[in-house]
């Protein structure tokens, strides 16, 4: 087939223990998954403890698979962390059953949802899209995957992040408003999931604003760790 341009490389991810790469579809986010996250963030407890789940989405093209050097964004004075579990499915569909819903994983990533959380702020203002705030260039450094074969479907271990060596996010999985299991049944229910769709399920409490020349390093027990420094 011809094109008018050489298309862009297929975005992928290594894999634990596999010379193979796990090739990327679309970039899925959950907003507001631990309840202390969302508390800083300023939003109100429903009254049964779980607000409903919402989601956005990151291009492919914003991961950065293993990253040692992270370009700072542009037009940005608030550059903030957010440290997550990562789902990487195998298999999709759509109306997932919940009890269905864990055999479409492959695998688990420790990413970050890097957020210029000024521009995300500006736009809630005034009812605009996040999309500059959250889907921008290099903003979702992301580990290898490790497949369930190894890990298993980690439900608690500590989520953490440490700046310069400083602990700034410290949380646990069991913490998550909603489950994997969950969150993958609800949000096919919006879009027809597919393999290589990724999930980023949420953050603990603590995210923080980073400068240039800080370094990152993002942990998850039995997942792995993602490490970069902004330039």
């Amino acid at each position: 087939m011809d094109y008018v341009f050489t298309p862009p490389p297929l975005v992928s991810l290594p894999v634990v223990g596999d010379s193979r790469r796990f090739p990327v579809r679309r970039v899925y986010c959950v907003g507001r998954n631990y309840a202390e996250h969302a508390r800083e963030m300023g939003a109100l407890d429903q009254a049964d403890g779980r607000e409903p789940p919402f989601f956005f989405s990151k291009p492919a093209d914003a991961l950065v698979p293993e990253p040692a050097r992270v370009t700072y964004p542009p037009l940005t004075e608030k550059l903030q962390h957010e440290v997550e579990l990562v789902v990487a499915l195998k298999a999709g569909g759509a109306v997932i059953p919940p009890v269905a819903a864990l055999d479409c994983v492959f695998g688990y990533a420790v990413g970050l949802d890097m957020t210029r959380r000024d521009l995300q702020a500006q736009a809630k203002e005034k009812g605009h899209p996040w999309d500059m705030g959250k889907g921008f260039d290099l903003s979702a450094p992301i580990s290898p995957v490790m497949p369930v074969t190894t890990c298993g479907h980690p439900a608690s271990g500590r989520v953490s992040l440490q700046v310069n060596g400083e602990l700034r996010q410290d949380g646990d999985m069991a913490d998550m408003t909603w489950k994997v299991g969950e969150i993958i049944a609800n949000l096919s229910r919006y879009v027809r999931l597919a393999p290589g769709d990724l999930i980023f399920t949420g953050t603990p409490a603590g995210v923080s604003t980073v400068l240039r020349g800080d370094r990152l390093q993002g942990t998850i027990d039995g997942v792995g760790e993602v490490n970069f420094v902004l330039v």
